[in-house]
């Protein structure tokens, strides 16, 4: 006689118990640690952040270390002096603009009606104003992201980038050092004094970069698209930003 627990019946009911048990766990673990989330996520946007502007823990020459979590919030309010967004053309003052999900925002926008919100911070740091940006932009697999910080000459002083699946050793490497720091420095205006971004460029015969002024970085060896969504993103964000940096820093 076959036991009741290699009934089929039997095995549907253990299976929508063990459904409902496991989903009601996965629930309860997300409403409580939401709040850590959230939490990380804003410490993370204030590292970022301070990190364009040079401000880190970094110590050796590959160092990519932030500010410490139990420091962040202090560090952050101390050098980020005033927090805009952009939205149908005006500038708003938001002293949590920095909380503003950019990708969440281009999405809106599939609502012809919906103005997108463009956060814009404002540091300082020895003495010299900082006009720090976000940008978003596509990859070779998925999205990549990060922040400019702009100086009041309209130099790029430096960046963060981050990306969610480009391929590890390849375009997973414009977070490390080697290719972020070779933005520091880098123009945005051409000779003649048109805006030019700056290219991640194959065969730009710069490895030092010391060449500031072509507006051009060389590539990181095989990851031309991540590098092309480099291009791309800078391109798309500052040209946007550029008129109200400017006109701040009239």
């Amino acid at each position: 006689m076959a036991k009741k627990t290699d009934n089929n019946l039997y095995t549907l009911f253990f299976a929508i118990v063990m459904v409902i048990v496991v989903g009601s766990l996965l629930a309860f673990l997300a409403s409580t640690l939401k709040p850590r989330i959230v939490e990380n996520q804003r410490f993370e946007k204030q590292q970022n952040i301070l990190y364009a502007m040079g401000i880190h823990n970094n110590e050796g020459d590959n160092d990519v270390q932030f500010i410490a979590t139990d420091k962040v919030g202090e560090v952050f309010d101390s050098y980020i002096s005033n927090q805009y967004y952009i939205q149908g053309g005006e500038m708003i003052e938001d002293d949590e603009a920095y909380l503003i999900d950019l990708a969440r925002e281009e999405a809106l926008t599939r609502n012809p009606e919906y103005k997108k919100r463009l956060p814009l911070f404002i540091g300082e740091k020895d003495g010299e104003k900082f006009y720090i940006v976000p940008v978003l932009g596509k990859g070779l697999w998925d999205a990549i992201w990060g922040f400019v910080a702009i100086g009041e000459d309209l130099v790029v002083k430096g960046v963060y980038f981050d990306h969610k699946a480009e391929t590890p050793g390849l375009g997973a490497n414009i977070k490390e050092r080697f290719f972020m720091d070779k933005f520091s420095g880098e123009h945005i205006f051409d000779d003649e004094g048109d805006f030019a971004g700056i290219t991640v460029a194959k065969g730009n015969n710069d490895p030092a970069n010391n060449r500031k002024q072509d507006n051009k970085v060389d590539a990181i060896a095989g990851s031309t698209i991540t590098g092309d969504g480099v291009t791309a993103m800078l391109r798309n964000y500052l040209r946007t930003y550029l008129p109200y940096i400017q006109s701040i820093n009239q």
